[in-house]
C-alpha cells in the first residue's frame, strides 16, 4: 500500500510518498512547491484570497498525483504560516472546501514532538534535533528517558522580513541554558541540508561551519546561486536560517553539526503507517 503526507510550510509546500507493508515503510517520491505563504503572513498579517487560491491549486495538483499513483491514505498538516495568519480558521475552511480533504493546523510543540518519529531520535544521547523552518524553529532532545521539546517563533522567512522579536531570542536563550552536555546538532530541513551539501559535507565541525557561514552571509544572492548552486528561493533565505543555528552553536558550545533528510512529512507518514497497521504509538510528557 502507498501512503502520502503533505506539509504546508511557511516557505514551501512539501509532499512525500511512501510504499508500505505491515512491517516496513519506504520513501519513494517527493514534491516541493516554494509558494512562500509566510512572506504574506509576516508582511500583511493574513493570507489573501489570491495566495489561498495558489495554495489550493498546489494541493489539487498533489491530489491528482495521488489518484494517479493509487494513494487514498494521506494526511495534510499546516505549520507556522497557517498558525500565525489572522484568518487561520477561515483560510483552513476555505481550502478544505475546495480540496474536499481535512487540514490539521498543528501547534509548534506538536511540530517539535513529531521529530521523535525519526528512527534515531530516541536512541542518541548528547544530540539536539533542530528544525529551522520559514516561520519557526523546533527543538527536540531525548536524554535519560526524558523528552524535551520547544518551539520558537524564529524562522528563516520571519528573520529575512525582520519580523523576529527580541523577547523570542531571549526565550530561546533561557530555555537552552538548561542543557549543558549537548555536543552535536542534527539539523532538520532544507536549508541546513543544502548548506552542508554545497560544502560537500555530511557532518561538519562547528568551527568550519561558522567560518563558511560568515563567508556565505557576505555574498549577494546571485553570488550564492553561482558559487553554491542554490535555487532562487533558497539563496535569499538560507543565511537567515543558518543564523539560528549559529546562535545555538555558540550558546551551547556545540562541536559538530550534521543534517537529516527527515522532516514533518516523514513523521506524519510514519504516524499514518502506525495507525494503518495498528502499531502502538507512545505518548510522553514534555520537560
Amino acid at each position: 500500500m502507498k501512503i502520502a503526507s503533505i506539509d504546508i510550510g511557511t516557505n514551501a509546500v512539501k509532499s512525500k510518498i511512501f510504499k508500505t507493508t505491515p512491517t516496513s515503510i519506504k520513501y519513494i517520491d517527493g514534491i516541493r512547491s516554494p509558494i512562500r505563504l509566510g512572506a504574506e503572513v509576516f508582511k500583511k498579517g493574513k493570507l489573501s484570497e489570491k495566495k489561498l487560491k495558489e495554495l489550493t491549486h498546489t494541493l489539487k495538483k498533489y491530489q491528482k498525483k495521488f489518484i494517479k499513483d493509487g494513494i487514498s491514505q494521506y494526511e495534510i498538516v499546516a505549520t507556522s504560516a497557517l498558525r500565525n495568519t489572522s484568518n487561520s480558521e477561515d483560510a483552513r475552511r476555505y481550502i478544505e472546501n475546495k480540496i474536499e480533504h481535512p487540514i490539521r493546523i498543528i501547534s509548534g510543540l506538536e511540530e517539535a514532538q513529531l521529530i521523535s518519529f525519526h528512527p534515531k531520535a530516541q536512541k542518541e544521547k548528547n544530540k539536539m534535533y533542530v528544525d529551522v523552518g520559514g516561520g519557526s524553529t523546533e527543538i527536540y532532545i531525548y536524554d535519560n528517558s526524558i523528552h524535551s521539546v520547544q518551539s520558537f517563533q524564529l524562522g528563516a522567512v520571519r528573520l529575512m522580513l525582520k519580523k523576529d522579536e527580541k523577547n523570542e531570542w531571549e526565550r530561546m536563550d533561557k530555555w537552552l541554558s538548561q542543557f549543558g552536555d549537548i555536543k552535536e546538532i542534527i539539523g532538520v530541513g532544507g536549508n541546513i541540508r543544502a548548506f552542508l551539501n554545497a560544502n560537500k559535507s555530511k557532518k561538519m565541525k562547528t568551527d568550519d561551519f561558522l567560518k563558511k557561514y560568515k563567508h556565505l552571509r557576505n555574498l549577494k544572492i546571485e553570488e550564492k546561486i553561482n558559487e553554491f548552486g542554490f535555487a532562487n528561493d533558497r539563496a535569499d533565505v538560507i543565511d537567515f536560517a543558518l543564523k539560528i543555528y549559529e546562535k545555538i552553536i555558540k550558546k551551547l558550545d556545540i562541536k559538530t553539526i550534521q543534517s537529516t533528510k527527515w522532516g514533518v512529512s516523514d513523521s506524519i507518514a510514519v504516524k499514518i503507517f502506525h495507525e494503518i497497521y495498528s502499531k502502538k504509538i507512545s505518548i510522553y510528557n514534555e520537560k
